[in-house]
């Protein structure tokens, strides 16, 4: 996987204006953005999955066991999705994690064009709720997450989560 290092932040809603927080002049140590690419495979769902466990904790990011647990569902359906779903016309897949002072957020990127919808359950099959899962899953932690075209006419999903730092008991 290569990290190059892109992106933005979570987005407001539509129409929805976003108030700069009050903090420290600088960005924290643990903010930033990094991009990881792989082949749409499904030995990539794991390794993307490691590598977002590894970063958030070589970055030092104030997380909780709750929180990097429900990150790293997200990544393993959303890259299992772009392996199960798009990769005929995208071989290569784009897994983002960027970091905020109160937010993380994680996106995957393919060049298909179809926008998915998350299924309602169908109890008499396996699979095909991934995105439920997702929208669930961001829905309890309190964050947001969405499906948006690319420029190039595939699609990125990501969910963001506020970032509630760990507990130390």
């Amino acid at each position: 996987m290569e990290n190059h290092g892109r992106g933005s932040g979570p987005r407001p809603a539509a129409g929805e204006v976003e108030e700069p927080a009050p903090g420290p002049a600088g960005p924290l140590p643990y903010e930033g953005v990094w991009r990881f690419t792989a082949p749409a495979v499904d030995v990539s769902v794991p390794q993307a999955r490691h590598a977002v466990r590894d970063l958030l904790l070589r970055q030092g990011v104030p997380v909780s066991d709750d929180l990097v647990q429900g990150l790293l569902l997200i990544v393993s359906e959303l890259v299992t999705n772009a392996v199960r779903h798009a990769a005929l016309l995208s071989p290569m897949l784009a897994v983002e994690v960027a970091v905020g002072a109160e937010w993380v957020r994680v996106s995957v990127e393919d060049n298909h064009p179809y926008r998915p919808t998350a299924l309602e359950a169908d109890h008499g099959q396996t699979g095909g709720r991934g995105l439920l899962l997702v929208r669930e899953v961001t829905r309890e932690a309190g964050g947001v997450c969405d499906v948006e075209h690319t420029a190039n006419g595939g699609k990125v999903i990501w969910a963001a989560l506020p970032l509630v730092p760990a507990r130390v008991s």
